[in-house]
């Protein structure tokens, strides 16, 4: 390993990278994404969000909120009733809760297969692809086989 790069748990990184978007607003931060809950389309270890302070998020947008103390989620967020937020992952099937005031840092684009050029949330491929991603949901388990099959190693054929 490179002796420039520290790797920290990510409950103090994650901490630290919301501290600095809320004391410096307007600030972003790029964020290499670790995880398997944002697939298909976000890879762990290969892809990176560019976020920016919380501000005004909607249903639909991509978030880093922190669930329970220290537990933070990069995923989307599919409802908001009062101050309760519904969010879920676009490769999960299940979903996660958290306040209105617990949502750290909106996603403005994604790097994406080791590009330069950022895919932004608020371009029309990321649009659209969460328009249909979104309303896929119900079928979304067997999408999600065909696209990566959880099969453990020791039972493929060699």
């Amino acid at each position: 390993m490179p002796k420039n790069i520290i790797r920290l748990p990510n409950e103090e990184f994650l901490s630290f990278v919301v501290s600095e978007l809320e004391s410096f607003k307007g600030k972003t931060v790029t964020l290499p994404l670790r995880g398997r809950s944002m697939r298909p389309f976000l890879q762990d270890g290969r892809d990176k969000a560019l976020l920016i302070a919380a501000n005004n998020p909607k249903v639909g947008d991509a978030v880093l909120a922190e669930i329970w103390k220290g537990k933070y989620v990069l995923h989307r967020i599919i409802k908001i009733e009062g101050d309760n937020v519904t969010l879920r992952g676009d490769g999960n099937l299940s979903n996660e809760y958290c306040k209105l005031k617990d949502v750290k840092a909106n996603v403005i684009g994604f790097y994406r297969k080791g590009r330069n050029k950022l895919d932004s949330t608020n371009g029309w491929k990321w649009k659209a692809y969460s328009w249909l991603w979104m309303r896929l949901y119900p079928i979304r388990r067997y999408l999600l086989f065909l696209l990566h099959p959880h099969i453990p190693q020791r039972f493929k054929r060699k």
